[in-house]
């Protein structure tokens, strides 16, 4: 595992936050004491962690867990791409002595699809703040138990014997760390479950129970998404109070040209509700819809097309307001609002509006522009 620091672009790791520690690759026999002497090098830097490793030494991570424990850190599950290893694959032997070569390097952070499975999880459950992105992964399995015997093999009760010693000490260690860090008892109980050769990604309702990440709104900044259709798409994992589950909602801003843009929402589906967006001193704008979202979806769309400057009114908030009406037992709609961020949504923008076609002159949409009642 390496182990470095990354000046990336501003509010990269957070608002005000564009310094952080990235914690790459395998938890091998030597990391934990590896990691102290880095953490005591840079400890005046109060810097994030971010963990992007397949796992390894189980009783490594918990020494490396231990250690953040002691200490004001937040520890996250993101990925780097260091910017000076050029066309180096990130994973190349050249980048890697770069990573470890002591010096602050620049790159950029990702949490879409970054891992953290295996052992690494306990590392990272140890510090005294841990979060996981919408679109990140935590996974868990149980331990395997290497067994080094001297003077030949073994027939197969011992080795039967001796595994099964391993696994009640590996329980026994992560049973007294899980309870010192004031994790859940029923993540040990989950990873007993799932064989070694297999995986189990957590869901966010198991983050959210086991107590890896308590937060009821968890969301990614707004980012510029270059595929078939360039957009600018947001998500987010919510739960309301009352509500048992997370649900995940999903915004895309496309543009038909440079002055007319769709804005759409997608949500699991709800029977009888109105969607509309809102900020600070301006009137709710209501979505149409909704569409399903492919046949046998359980998702479904609402949109609204808007003005560059309707959109751009939202966009220079700091925060805006999805507001879900349902509609109750009385026929009365009961309002839902969930105040989002908007990082990095004009930056997302000024990369979007690069490949829109320019408008020709012709009326701007105002299409869905009602205020709601």
């Amino acid at each position: 595992m390496a182990f470095y620091v990354v000046k990336g672009a501003p509010d990269a790791c957070g608002h005000g936050c564009d310094r952080w520690i990235e914690a790459e690759g395998k938890v091998e026999s030597d990391t934990a004491a590896r990691f102290k002497s880095f953490l005591d090098r840079h400890r005046d830097r109060n810097l994030p962690i971010y963990f992007a490793s397949p796992g390894g030494n189980l009783d490594q991570a918990i020494a490396m867990g231990t250690l953040l424990h002691g200490r004001n850190v937040i520890a996250r599950v993101g990925r780097t791409m260091v910017r000076e290893c050029g066309f180096e694959a990130q994973d190349s032997d050249v980048c890697f002595k770069l990573k470890q070569s002591g010096r602050d390097l620049h790159g950029d952070l990702f949490t879409n699809g970054a891992v953290c499975a295996s052992a690494c999880p306990y590392a990272f459950m140890g510090a005294a703040v841990h979060e996981v992105a919408a679109d990140a992964i935590l996974a868990v399995h149980s331990p395997k138990v290497v067994l080094n015997f001297r003077g030949g093999q073994p027939d197969a009760v011992v080795i039967a014997a001796a595994n099964q010693r391993g696994r009640e000490r590996a329980d026994r260690e992560a049973a007294l760390y899980l309870a010192k860090i004031g994790i859940d008892a029923g993540l040990l109980a989950l990873t007993r479950t799932i064989k070694f050769e297999d995986i189990h990604v957590l869901t966010r309702d198991e983050i959210a129970r086991f107590g890896l990440d308590r937060r009821s709104t968890v969301e990614t900044p707004w980012k510029f998404d270059s595929g078939a259709a360039n957009s600018v798409r947001k998500l987010a994992l919510v739960r309301a109070p009352g509500e048992t589950s997370f649900r995940l909602l999903q915004w895309r801003v496309t543009c038909f040209n440079s002055e007319n843009f769709s804005l759409d929402f997608q949500r699991p589906t709800r029977a009888g509700a109105l969607v509309a967006i809102a900020h600070d001193g301006a009137s709710p704008v209501n979505f149409t819809g909704p569409l399903m979202v492919g046949s046998g979806s359980n998702f479904e769309q609402w949109s609204m097309r808007l003005t560059r400057s309707r959109l751009e009114s939202l966009v220079d908030q700091p925060q805006i307001e999805l507001i879900e009406s349902s509609l109750s037992a009385d026929g009365r709609f009961v309002p839902q609002a969930t105040r989002l961020s908007n990082d990095g949504w004009a930056q997302a923008m000024e990369s979007l509006l690069a490949g829109c076609p320019p408008a020709r002159g012709s009326v701007a949409v105002h299409a869905s522009e009602a205020a709601s009642k």
